[in-house]
């Protein structure tokens, strides 16, 4: 199929279709105006789109996206919100349990995977795109995990690829919901290559009789277009002494001594607006996820998913930042027994550093 048969097809009304380009397959993600937030018919399409090319396998798998602002901006959260809401949990549950097995399936592809990262791309987006062994960014890319400000925690694999960041990089990103810009994620390792221009990576791995590394590398933009220098590389010595501690009132404790930093600030800013359930449970899942497999932390994320959706703090979360947006959510006394750690198997960071 031509390039040009290729945007033909993902002008129609499907949100995602799938393509041959020679010997290059195409998943297009083609819900522009939500930003290609995931619903449970793009998963169940997406698993449609693995299993065609299954059957018949070519070279190499492209995951790109129709829009040019967005890969994919997460899970459609305002819809589960409502399901919480409406008591509605069963289907929360299965759209996790059918995303979380998509994202294994793609880490565990026998063909590998390029993912065209060209803007935003947080929550359910780098669960699509940071399992495969090719993560292709542009300039304008931007890579984030928010969740702790909303009520709920980074997850689409996050306590098993967050926590093999260098340092204690993957605990800040996952607590902060820091922004990553091309630099940042070429940095840690979220991205793996940069283009100049990812609308043309499928055709040019259709044309080459080489391996898909060396061909992306030969996209790379030229000087003076290189990438600048990284953000978090210039604060990584103070990013791992504030968040390697191994609770979230110790991480506070450090990011106060260094306050006349600007990004020591902003840190403890956004630890000012998250939900304190939140952190806690997503240190607690970045800490567990060092010593599991990818598959064994989505078991562990499904159980915590399964209760997030049913607390307080979520519902409030997802109401005051993207329901209703005044962006004061209310969140619940820390103290209250919103989740049930040892069922999720993991430990209560705040309970074993009060124990101290």
């Amino acid at each position: 199929m031509t390039d040009t048969q290729v945007a033909a097809a993902v002008s129609a009304h499907a949100e995602v279709t799938f393509h041959r380009h020679g010997t290059v397959g195409r998943i297009v993600l083609n819900r522009p105006k939500a930003l290609n937030a995931l619903t449970t018919p793009m998963i169940e399409a997406l698993h449609r789109c693995l299993n065609q090319w299954e059957c018949d396998p070519g070279s190499v798998l492209v995951l790109e996206s129709s829009s040019p602002k967005a890969f994919c901006a997460g899970g459609d959260i305002r819809a589960i919100r409502q399901n919480s809401v409406e008591g509605r949990h069963h289907e929360s549950i299965s759209f996790f349990t059918n995303e979380y097995a998509l994202n294994a399936r793609l880490a565990e592809l026998q063909t590998p995977v390029v993912s065209l990262i060209d803007g935003i791309c947080m929550g359910g987006g780098l669960g699509l795109s940071v399992h495969g062994a090719f993560r292709v960014l542009t300039e304008r890319a931007v890579l984030a995990m928010p969740e702790t400000a909303i009520g709920f925690f980074p997850d689409v694999g996050a306590s098993y690829f967050l926590s093999r960041l260098p340092g204690a990089l993957g605990t800040f990103i996952g607590l902060t919901g820091y922004r990553l810009d091309t630099a940042d994620a070429l940095y840690t390792g979220l991205g793996t290559h940069i283009v100049a221009d990812a609308t043309t990576v499928a055709s040019a791995l259709a044309q080459q009789d080489r391996s898909v590394d060396e061909v992306l590398r030969n996209m790379a933009p030229a000087p003076p277009h290189d990438v600048p220098p990284s953000r978090l590389a210039s604060h990584r010595a103070e990013i791992d002494h504030c968040f390697g501690q191994t609770s979230v009132a110790g991480i506070r404790s450090r990011l106060e001594e260094l306050a006349g930093r600007p990004w020591a600030r902003d840190a403890l800013a956004a630890l000012d607006a998250a939900s304190p359930l939140s952190l806690e449970v997503t240190l607690a899942a970045v800490t567990a996820g060092k010593q599991l497999s990818l598959r064994q932390c989505l078991a562990m994320e499904l159980k915590i998913s399964s209760q997030l959706i049913r607390s307080h703090d979520f519902i409030e979360g997802v109401r005051a930042m993207l329901v209703d947006k005044d962006r004061s959510p209310h969140w619940a006394d820390p103290g209250a027994e919103q989740f049930d750690f040892a069922a999720a198997g993991l430990w209560n960071p705040a309970v074993t550093a009060a124990a101290r």
